[in-house]
């Protein structure tokens, strides 16, 4: 079976999923699958997979931690996207399937073509917390990767067919201790020298801090400023104590596998970080700030706290299993299924079933 899969690049919470689906479909050898990456520049790649086609795609840009309208606009090329869209051939393809990926979306909607999305961003078409939402970030959502057969994912089922998360790490088998003062920094879509001014004062902290205008390693003091690496984060990661990033889905996903204690602070003016900060306040599963506040953030480091751990199953090698198969299994069992994988998970319909009993 050949199949084309495709890959949004904004951020880095795609890519990660991509990796591990790529890892799952090892398992299946007689799968021929092509990649197509849009949405950043294709020398940034696309994880572990190194041979993927390539469109330029659309993104958003962000500024001091909010949604840059006019400079979003300036990036896209809306002619060269409907011309790749235009001559995107899907006709060699057994499937096709889009983890929020334009190109492809919009190709097979005007191809005819039967289209699957797996990816976070799917979930929204159900009931779960929202926040940031209006019309026209509505008509955004619904048709900027639209799909006929969407397989959300998320860190509660929120009694919808939805999916625990993709996950692209693996634990140890022995789990390194966390040192009590590391705290993981991400915020890629914040401004540097804020980040720095607010943490040079607290020294009580090793900050280990990943941001896109850092070009290599350098440590002043109690300030480990990195370079985007995948291999050097999960690697920080395994031992900090705490985590303070962006509201993106993956990787507190990974933080709530492991189990760190986070602070979340959302790009504002983008629905789906809001809408996770939201999810986040709901389920009691991290502390979020909507704004970098020097106050909340050292109130933060030093309150005395239980990590939040959840342990989800390996959505990747069952959805690979379910790709293989020919997507036979509609997504209400393999939401059943999965939710309860991990001993003592609810499963989702066990979950539906009492609360439309209550």
């Amino acid at each position: 079976m050949k199949i084309l899969y495709g890959v949004q690049g904004t951020g880095n919470g795609h890519i990660s999923r991509a990796s591990a689906m790529f890892e799952a479909f090892k398992q299946y050898p007689d799968l021929e699958i092509d990649w197509l990456l849009s949405g950043r520049d294709k020398a940034r790649g696309c994880g572990a997979i190194e041979n993927f086609l390539w469109r330029e795609g659309l993104t958003f840009i962000a500024s001091a931690g909010k949604i840059s309208a006019l400079q979003t606009l300036k990036k896209n090329n809306l002619w060269q996207f409907y011309q790749d869209v235009r001559n995107l051939d899907l006709s060699p393809y057994d499937m096709v399937i889009s983890d929020f990926e334009p190109v492809i979306s919009h190709a097979a909607r005007k191809q005819n073509i039967p289209l699957t999305g797996i990816g976070h961003q799917y979930a929204f078409k159900y009931p779960i917390p929202k926040s940031g939402a209006n019309p026209l970030v509505n008509f955004i959502m619904n048709s900027y990767a639209p799909v006929s057969n969407p397989v959300g994912l998320h860190w509660h089922h929120f009694n919808a067919p939805i999916l625990p998360p993709i996950l692209d790490i693996e634990l140890p088998e022995l789990m390194p201790a966390p040192r009590d003062s590391k705290v993981i920094i991400y915020l890629p879509f914040e401004n540097i020298q804020q980040i720095l001014e607010i943490l040079r004062p607290l020294t009580n902290h090793e900050f280990y801090i990943y941001h896109p205008d850092f070009d290599s390693d350098l440590d002043e003091g109690h300030l480990h400023c990195r370079a985007i690496s995948r291999a050097g984060f999960k690697q920080d990661l395994l031992d900090a104590q705490q985590v303070i990033s962006n509201s993106g889905f993956e990787l507190i996903s990974e933080c709530l596998q492991i189990g760190k204690n986070i602070l979340s602070k959302p790009l504002q003016g983008q629905m789906e970080q809001l809408s996770n900060a939201k999810a986040l306040e709901v389920l009691g599963y991290a502390e979020v700030m909507y704004k970098l506040d020097k106050a909340h953030i050292s109130a933060w480091l030093e309150k005395t706290k239980s990590p939040v751990q959840v342990t989800y199953p390996n959505v990747a090698a069952r959805l690979a299993e379910w790709i293989a198969g020919g997507c036979t299994e509609n997504t209400e069992t393999l939401a059943d299924e999965l939710w309860q994988s991990p001993p003592g998970t609810a499963s989702f319909a066990s979950d539906r079933v009492q609360s439309s009993a209550s």
